[in-house]
């Protein structure tokens, strides 16, 4: 499974790809690569590519959050497809996981220029 990274601020968006779905028979690859990335970082998931996921990979989300939160680091999901924030808001997992979109997760705060040109 490759991966894109894109840093935002202490937060790390990362595409799983080519996941167009977290289901039983790929969430141990999920679990394999992003473990060790958990409890040394926080991170966001993009999941715009996953249009499917079943209880394994909710069961591999859960684990990823639960080490992420063990070691004091965030991990949430960002740019979820509809049908996918409705499974997991029939769980109960839509608040606790998923942003928006990446635009939403805590990028870097650029201070603002003062009148005479320095910052603020």
């Amino acid at each position: 499974m490759n991966t894109h990274v894109n840093a935002a601020g202490e937060l790390t968006i990362v595409a799983p790809s080519p996941m167009t779905e977290l289901v039983r028979g790929n969430e141990q690859s999920l679990l394999t690569l992003f473990t060790p990335v958990v409890r040394e970082q926080s991170i966001a998931l993009d999941f715009s590519q996953v249009e499917r996921i079943d209880a394994a990979g909710i069961a591999a989300l859960i684990s990823l959050f639960d080490h992420a939160r063990q070691t004091g680091h965030k991990f949430t999901l960002c740019n979820v497809s509809h049908r996918v924030e409705e499974i997991l808001a029939l769980v109960g997992l839509d608040h606790i996981l998923v942003t928006q979109d990446a635009a939403q997760v805590s990028l870097p705060h650029e201070p603002e220029p003062c009148c005479d040109g320095r910052a603020a």
